[in-house]
């Protein structure tokens, strides 16, 4: 028999599941580009274009960066969203 909580559980699983395929599909695609943007900076040097090399190595460098604060700012928000009171109460 299939109980209200066994499907709770199955739920949870299952979210657990699908979120920690998002994040590494994320984590790959963002390694991905960050290798493109490596890449092309050798290039750039190779090729002689030094400004360009320049910039390229400044966007690798604060996409990370901007990454990590927009995500600090996510969970502060959900930690202050788990500290206000419930309407019931």
């Amino acid at each position: 028999m299939i109980t209200r909580s066994k499907l709770v559980e199955q739920l949870r699983d299952y979210q657990i599941r699908s979120q920690h395929k998002r994040d590494i599909l994320g984590a790959v695609s963002w390694g991905l580009l960050l290798c493109f943007l490596i890449i092309s900076s050798y290039l750039a040097v190779y090729f002689r274009h030094f400004k360009l090399s320049a910039a390229i190595i400044f966007v690798g460098i604060s996409i990370p960066t901007f990454l990590h604060i927009s995500r600090q700012r996510k969970l502060a928000k959900k930690r202050e969203r788990r500290l206000l009171l419930p309407l019931s109460m």
